[in-house]
């Protein structure tokens, strides 16, 4: 049974390539994740604004 050559080229790639992908999920993941915070520091913002505005 043979490889497929994604196969062959991910082993040959080794551990670099792995720590690679696992950097640029890590970074892509903490950027979300601030976008997520900061729209929700946001909505929180503009929801304490209504209420002041209903007073």
């Amino acid at each position: 049974m043979q490889d497929t050559p994604s196969k062959a080229k991910a082993a040959k790639a080794g551990p670099e390539s792995r720590e690679a992908r696992l950097k640029a999920a890590l970074k892509a993941n903490m950027a979300r994740r601030k976008a997520q915070a900061r729209s929700r520091a946001a909505d929180a913002k503009d929801l304490a604004d209504n209420e002041k505005e209903d007073e």
